[in-house]
C-alpha cells in the first residue's frame, strides 16, 4: 500500500496572519500529512491594535509583547530568518542566510515596513523633539511623553500617510485621545490642532466619516485635506506638508508645531518588489475573494502585504485567514476554491479615554456591525470602549491565534442610514 507524500506548507511571516494561519491548519488537518514552516526573524511579536492605547497612555506597552517562540503552534517549525526571494516556478523560498525552502504550498503574509526615510527629516527626528508615532512599539510610549508634556498655548499636528497603511483609524484616534486629555487637563480650548491628511474626508465609509466629524469638531480638530507631510525639522520645529489637491495643489506649506504625531509612509518588504507574485506597487497579487495569487495556485496571500482592497487590520486577517485555510485543504483534496472574503474589516475608532466607534464594513463600503442594538455603529460607546481595551485582546491571544474561528458574525443586512 502506497503512503502519501506529505504536503509542505511554507509561511512567510509570524505577525497575526502567519501564526493564526499556522494554527488553523494544524486545527484541521485531520487525517492529512502536512508538515508547516513558519519563516520570520523577528524575535518578538507585537499586539499592534493597543500601540494607540499605549500612546495615549490607556494601555501598558510590556502587555504588547511576547516571544514569537511563546506563540508558534505545536508541530509548526521556526526558521528565524528573512526571505530573500520567492522562486514560484520552483516552488522555493530563498533566506537571506543562502538557504532554499522547498514548498508545496506557500503563504506570503510578513505584514509591512514602516519607511521612515519617505518623509525628509524624519528618520533622524523621530522619538525626539516633540516627534512622535504609535506605528512603532519603540516610539509609542513617547507619544504619551509628548501629550502629558504639552503645554497649554501649544500646537499640536497630527499626520496621516498615502494609503495603503496600517488601520486607517490611528492617525486620528491618538488626535482624539490627546485632545481629551488636554480637555481633562483644563486648557485644550487654548491650544491648536490639526490633523493634516493626504484623503478628502476622515474615513473612507461616509457613514462613518460623518460621525468622526462631529468628534473632530466636538474637540475642535481643523481638519487639513490634501495635505502630505514631506519634511520635518525637528531642531526648527517646522513640518512641511505638501498640498496635492485644489488651487493650491503643488505649494509647500510651513507649520510650526510643539507636537507632531506622524504616520510613516508604509511599504511592503524588498523581496516583494520585482517578485513574479506582486503586482507593480509589490503587494502580492490575489483574487480578492479567494486570497489565491492570480497566477500561481498553490500561492495565497493575507494580512497587509496583499493585494485585497480592503482595510489593513487585524480584523481583515481573522476573516481572510480560513479562507486561505480552506483553500489550500480543498486544493489537497481536489476540491474547488471558495470565495470566502468579503472585503470584512473593524477598526475600533477611540473618541475618547473610555468612548470607541466600532467600525464595520465589507468590500464597498457596506456597514456590518456585530451587536447594532447594544451600541450603535456610528456612536462613541462605553461598552466599545471595553471591547476595544479588554476584549479584543483576549480574543487576539487566546482565540485567533490559537486557530479558533467561532466568533460573533457581523450583520450583512444592517441597513444604516447613512444620512444621520
Amino acid at each position: 500500500m502506497s503512503v502519501s507524500r506529505q504536503q509542505v506548507v511554507v509561511i512567510i511571516g509570524a505577525g497575526t496572519a502567519g501564526i493564526t494561519v499556522a494554527a488553523s491548519l494544524r486545527r484541521h488537518s485531520g487525517k492529512r500529512s502536512i508538515g508547516i514552516t513558519i519563516i520570520d526573524p523577528a524575535e518578538h511579536h507585537y499586539y499592534q491594535p493597543a500601540f494607540t492605547l499605549v500612546g495615549g497612555g490607556c494601555y501598558p506597552l510590556e502587555k504588547t509583547r511576547r516571544t514569537t517562540r511563546s506563540l508558534i503552534p505545536k508541530g509548526v517549525s521556526w526558521l528565524q530568518q528573512s526571505a530573500k526571494g520567492i522562486d514560484a516556478d520552483n516552488k522555493l523560498v530563498t533566506l537571506t542566510n543562502g538557504q532554499s525552502v522547498p514548498y508545496d504550498y506557500l503563504v506570503v503574509c510578513p505584514g509591512l515596513v514602516l519607511d521612515w526615510s519617505a518623509v525628509d527629516g524624519l528618520e533622524k527626528t523621530i522619538g525626539k523633539q516633540g516627534v512622535c508615532s504609535n506605528y512603532s512599539q519603540q516610539h509609542a510610549e513617547y507619544t504619551w511623553a509628548c501629550i502629558q508634556s504639552f503645554k497649554a498655548g501649544g500646537t499640536a499636528l497630527f499626520t496621516q500617510a498615502p494609503l495603503p497603511f496600517k488601520c486607517l483609524g490611528a492617525p486620528q484616534k491618538i488626535a482624539y485621545l490627546a485632545a481629551d486629555y488636554w480637555r481633562e487637563k483644563g486648557y485644550l480650548d487654548q491650544c491648536e490642532l490639526r490633523l493634516l491628511t493626504p484623503t478628502t474626508t476622515l474615513f473612507g465609509v461616509p457613514y462613518f466619516a460623518k460621525a468622526l466629524d462631529k468628534v473632530a469638531d466636538g474637540y475642535g480638530l481643523h481638519k487639513d485635506f490634501m495635505h502630505q507631510l514631506v519634511k520635518v525639522d525637528g531642531s526648527a520645529k517646522i513640518a512641511s506638508f505638501k498640498i496635492i489637491d485644489g488651487e493650491k495643489k503643488g505649494q509647500i506649506k510651513d507649520l510650526q508645531f510643539d507636537m507632531l504625531h506622524v504616520t510613516p509612509h508604509q511599504t511592503t518588504p524588498a523581496f516583494l518588489h520585482g517578485s513574479v507574485v506582486s503586482n507593480d506597487a509589490g503587494y502580492v497579487n490575489v483574487h480578492q475573494h479567494s486570497m489565491q495569487q492570480i497566477e500561481y495556485p498553490t500561492i495565497f496571500s493575507l494580512g497587509d502585504a496583499c493585494s485585497t482592497p480592503n482595510s489593513k487590520t487585524a480584523a481583515a486577517v481573522r476573516r481572510q485567514a480560513p479562507v486561505v485555510v480552506q483553500n489550500i485543504y480543498n486544493l489537497m483534496d481536489g476540491l474547488a476554491l471558495e470565495d470566502g472574503y468579503n472585503g470584512y474589516a473593524s477598526c475600533p475608532l477611540t473618541t475618547a479615554k473610555g468612548k470607541a466607534i466600532m467600525a464595520k464594513f465589507i468590500y464597498g463600503g457596506k456597514v456590518t456591525p456585530t451587536l447594532p442594538y447594544i451600541a450603535k455603529p456610528n456612536k462613541p460607546s462605553t461598552i466599545m470602549w471595553y471591547v476595544k481595551t479588554l476584549g479584543l485582546p483576549v480574543l487576539y491571544w487566546h482565540f485567533m491565534l490559537k486557530g479558533h474561528e467561532k466568533f460573533l458574525e457581523p450583520r450583512l443586512d444592517y441597513d444604516c442610514d447613512c444620512d444621520e
